[in-house]
């Protein structure tokens, strides 16, 4: 008989948290905190995160939307306050200014008395997946590294506790990744990070056993419990060799494979949105009853996140999820439970030989920047995307509720959707540009000049850009000013879209529905005497997830479209102007952050002025109901939203708005000979 052991420590648990404003953030934090959440896990707003002050033209409509703006260190004090740093634990998503919120953060830390060589928590500091997938990037592949090397050789040195890295395969997971791939290309980015450490020459070569025990990874946990255990096996497996065999790190201690989880949103369901909690447990199971590869912290979405921005109530339902399992099951007081288990051993070694060959491959480019830069990696995340959708729509995969068992019963849950999610005051921006204007009207401004002009000059050289960096943020500068004096020495990028490079998921099968939207593409090109229909994909605003907005693209290229897709970060006036210069037939809009409601009147007033008037536009995205029809009401032909899952249906929805528009005759397929 197995007896019981001393019960484990529970992990982290987090919720991912952060709106409105820096005092409203503060408070959702300590709520969280007294409702016995471990850690604190930041969720900064777009503007933040992509390095724009909030009244930026850009940040129109994105403040304080998915995350708490935070554009200067007295935001970061407001956020703060009164809760102790030097005895939270505090994770930040944050990437391309990972360097500057950390900052913010320490320089808040010291004015609270705290010792920073206590500080605890992590930044999340990893550009390579939002080249790949989240689109928060802003500099270009090699100045990004640099930042990242920067700032893990300052923490190994300044802040020993804190992790400056976490290597996060969520979002590759999110657009598509397999597990192999999700591995694969976390595994590469982390061998390009360290190797750039060790090259860099800052870190002395018997001290990288100390920059190995602070990486961590973010990995997503889908719903093929197995498969996702497996995962976590292999990842730990890897890095154990990885870490001895390339870096000579001797220390087990040192090796361990640490890393946080936020379990799968992309397999949220906007349809029966109730089956969304079992998903969370099931998956949560996944990275927690392995002891040999449990999570070191746990952040679980909400039910009703394909919806819309969840309610307090809602994350607290999410956190309760974890502390039955911890506090009330037996799980932490036992060992491996599936130790031995030849079917966990089989798979785990399938998944780990994947792994190997592919990061054999991305090595042989030269490494996972090259990977990056030649769109490899982006083209096989599409690709495995695609080849995901085509299996939901076919069938094949069983999304419940969705395609399969889609009857139920009114859900009481979801009976009033106005107040079923949580609303941001649009007031909430105003007062987020006053207190900027203000800000910038009370500092000492030949201070922050003079800041800025130093982090530039540093900028140039080579030396470590963590100093200058604290100094702006001492000085009072502000998000977007710091970005903007790196971007005049760095430059800026776009990544690869990865478009162009899909392969074809769906075969136009003779009488299927994709050989029937074909024919109505050719048919409407040929009546309007074009020589192909032209779509244009365009995402306005800052919201970086573009895995819609190319599935859409990938689709109608396969449908017979001329497909204008520019990925993203666009203003409305660019968008206009690119329809206009292109001649398309037709504006498909994706916007998963909210900016819905002023960003897509936007567009459509600026066409009109444009004396566009037969082209409809479309939108896609997490859009609630009523905002739904308050944009058709503004002129928006159709809305689409996460329980749209037939990607070739909503083809087939444009032709039809193509025809409505020019005032064609709805298109009928010609008759089969299984009908004649």
């Amino acid at each position: 008989m197995t007896e019981p052991q001393k019960r484990d420590r529970p992990w982290l648990m987090r919720t991912y948290a952060g709106h409105s404003t820096a005092s409203d953030s503060n408070a959702l934090y300590r709520r969280n905190l007294a409702k016995g959440q471990t850690g604190l896990s930041v969720a900064f707003d777009l503007p933040t995160q992509t390095g724009y002050d909030s009244d930026h033209i850009l940040a129109r409509g994105e403040v304080g939307r998915v995350g708490v703006p935070v554009g200067h260190v007295g935001d970061m004090r407001t956020l703060f306050d009164g809760i102790p740093l030097e005895q939270t634990n505090t994770s930040m998503t944050i990437n391309a200014t990972a360097m500057w919120l950390l900052a913010l953060y320490q320089v808040v830390a010291e004015e609270q008395g705290a010792d920073i060589a206590k500080l605890t928590g992590t930044t999340q500091n990893d550009i390579v997946k939002e080249y790949l997938s989240r689109g928060t990037h802003v500099f270009p592949p090699g100045p990004s590294v640099r930042l990242i090397t920067d700032m893990i050789a300052y923490t190994v040195g300044n802040i020993p506790k804190w992790n400056p890295i976490n290597i996060c395969s969520y979002h590759l997971q999110e657009a598509g990744a397999t597990p192999v791939q999700e591995i694969a290309y976390a595994m590469c980015t982390a061998i390009s990070v360290l190797d750039a450490v060790r090259d860099s020459g800052q870190v002395p070569a018997e001290r990288m056993g100390d920059v190995v025990a602070r990486i961590s990874f973010f990995v997503n946990a889908g719903v093929r419990f197995v498969e996702e255990m497996c995962k976590m096996r292999a990842f730990a497996q890897l890095w154990e060799k990885v870490t001895l065999e390339r870096y000579g790190v001797t220390d087990p201690k040192q090796r361990r494979f640490r890393y946080g989880v936020q379990v799968n949103s992309l397999g949220l369901t906007e349809a029966q949105p109730e089956n969304n909690v079992q998903r969370i447990v099931l998956e949560m199971l996944a990275v927690t009853l392995s002891k040999d590869a449990r999570a070191r912290a746990v952040q679980l979405p909400a039910w009703n996140e394909a919806l819309g921005l969840p309610r307090p109530w809602d994350q607290q339902w999410s956190l309760r999820i974890q502390q039955v399992l911890a506090y009330e099951s037996d799980l932490l007081e036992y060992g491996d439970i599936f130790n031995g288990s030849e079917v966990i051993e089989a798979k785990t070694a399938e998944l780990l030989a994947g792994a190997e060959a592919e990061i054999a491959k991305v090595l042989e480019m030269g490494g996972v920047i090259p990977a990056v830069e030649s769109g490899y990696l982006k083209s096989n995340l599409v690709a495995s995307h695609a080849a995901r959708r085509a299996r939901i729509e076919s069938g094949e995969d069983k999304i419940v509720g969705v395609n399969c068992f889609d009857t139920t019963e009114p859900s009481p849950l979801t009976a009033d959707l106005d107040t079923a999610i949580m609303v941001v005051d649009p007031a909430s921006e105003r007062s987020v540009l006053a207190a900027l204007e203000a800000w910038r009207g009370q500092r000492d401004e030949a201070a922050a000049q003079e800041a800025l002009a130093e982090l530039k000059a540093v900028a140039a050289t080579e030396a470590n850009l963590m100093p200058a960096t604290l100094a702006c943020a001492r000085a009072g500068v502000t998000t977007g000013e710091w970005s903007f004096a790196l971007r005049e020495v760095f430059g800026e990028y776009r990544a690869p879209t990865g478009v162009g490079g899909a392969p074809v998921a769906v075969a136009a099968e003779p009488g299927g529905e994709l050989d029937q939207v074909r024919a109505a593409v050719a048919a409407t090109a040929e009546e309007l005497g074009a020589g192909k229909l032209r779509l244009l994909v365009g995402k306005p605003g800052l919201d970086g997830h573009s895995n819609g907005a190319e599935q859409i693209a990938v689709r109608a290229r396969d449908a017979g479209f001329e497909v204008v897709y520019q990925g993203i970060r666009l203003t409305p006036e660019q968008i206009v102007s690119a329809a206009v210069a292109e001649d398309v037939h037709c504006v498909g809009l994706s916007i998963l952050s909210g900016a819905h409601a002023e960003l897509v009147p936007d567009v459509l007033k600026r066409l009109r002025r444009a004396g566009v008037e037969d082209v409809p536009v479309i939108v896609g995205g997490i859009i609630p109901a009523a905002d739904g029809e308050a944009l058709k009401a503004a002129g928006v032909a159709a809305v689409f939203t996460p329980k749209d899952f037939g990607i070739t249906t909503i083809i087939g929805r444009i032709v039809d708005e193509i025809r409505l528009a020019n005032k064609l005759q709805p298109w009928t397929p010609a008759p089969t000979a299984a009908t004649n």
